[in-house]
């Protein structure tokens, strides 16, 4: 089945697909953002009115952003969501990753993989050429962990007080992947 978004993927898989978010998805967002909002918090608070997205769609259009949608390969809806934040280049060639599932993709292993394939993508010379990509994840967020886990990111820190998420610092673990890193696990 093709659908409306297929052109305008950027990496696909067996169960899902990459590919830009635009000011034509805020309805699905924010029906989406209400639907989940019981599994995102207290991890993250999402835009979730048409000011708050409108916000959001500026936020990132800057060059340190990009911002993915997860979709299903099959009927092209919303499955979940990556961006790409505080984009380096040069020497250092690095960005950290943000992601949230929906409901009701979530647990059903879709973010596992549209998180292998935005890693793949981010770290290709044919996609965004980056040379290392961090997750920074809460401690009790089991399920993001074990995303990092799947994809071959590394353990590498903790750092307490590290963001502001619900009105108070939060502590996280660091977790990376490198090319070279990448590179070994497709051997």
């Amino acid at each position: 089945m093709t659908t409306e978004h297929e052109h305008e993927y950027v990496a696909r898989g067996p169960r899902v697909a990459i590919r830009p978010i635009t000011p034509a998805d805020e309805q699905e967002w924010i029906r989406l953002v209400h639907a989940s909002t019981e599994l995102h918090h207290p991890w993250m608070y999402l835009p979730n009115t048409p000011v708050d997205y409108a916000d959001f769609m500026d936020r990132i259009k800057s060059k340190e952003t990009e911002s993915y949608l997860i979709c299903d390969a099959a009927g092209g809806e919303i499955v979940g969501f990556v961006n790409l934040n505080s984009i380096i280049l040069r020497a250092f060639r690095s960005a950290t990753l943000g992601y949230a599932a929906f409901v009701p993709y979530a647990g059903r292993g879709y973010m596992t993989e549209g998180i292998g394939l935005v890693t793949r993508y981010a770290l290709s010379p044919q996609g965004l050429d980056l040379h290392r990509l961090e997750i920074n994840v809460q401690p009790g967020n089991e399920a993001s962990i074990n995303i990092a886990k799947r994809n071959g990111y590394r353990l590498e820190g903790f750092s307490p007080d590290y963001l502001f998420i619900g009105g108070a610092w939060r502590d996280h673990e660091r977790w990376a992947i490198t090319t070279e890193m990448l590179a070994e696990q497709a051997k």
